[in-house]
């Protein structure tokens, strides 16, 4: 005989409704992602979830270890944009200079792209992403740009960056 996993019931309507708590294993539409506890219904939980290997019956041991796995997850999450900001701060007060291939005119030949950017901080010691480089309009003259560095999502930095012709 199987092992029945842990329900309660509620009353609605007059009837017995048996309801399941269950951990997601998969992000499921229209219920939740991976991770979440939700309270179901016995059969749909049974029947559809944990047969098709969306989800586990929920036990408490299990939601404990989900909390701790939350709780460092966001303590990781702060460390690195509180690295972020360091890195912002740092990216504010710098100026980086890259020498380009230019015409007569001091026009470049394309455009700077965020990867050339990347290996001048590269150069001056910042580790940095070209995809995190913003660029709102392309760089196509000899000049002084301020442009906008995104560290982390919600920490962006104006960076000058002086574009000479190279010798």
């Amino acid at each position: 005989m199987t092992k029945k996993p842990p329900c309660y019931i509620i009353y609605a309507k007059h009837k017995e409704i048996l309801i399941m708590k269950v951990i997601l294993l998969k992000d499921v539409k229209g219920q939740g992602k991976k991770d979440d506890v939700l309270d179901v219904s016995d059969g749909y939980a049974r029947n559809f979830l944990i047969k098709n290997g969306l989800a586990t019956p929920a036990t408490s041991t299990q939601i404990n270890s989900i909390k701790i796995s939350r709780a460092a997850e966001e303590k990781r999450r702060a460390a690195e944009k509180a690295e972020a900001v360091k890195l912002a701060a740092r990216l504010e007060q710098m100026t980086v200079t890259v020498e380009i291939k230019t015409g007569e005119t001091g026009k470049l030949f394309g455009a700077l792209n965020t990867q050339a950017i990347a290996d001048a901080l590269e150069k001056q010691g910042v580790s940095i992403d070209k995809k995190k480089i913003v660029l709102s309009d392309p760089i196509k003259s000899v000049g002084e740009y301020t442009i906008t560095v995104k560290p982390y999502a919600e920490v962006s930095a104006k960076l000058k960056v002086v574009v000479k012709p190279a010798k």
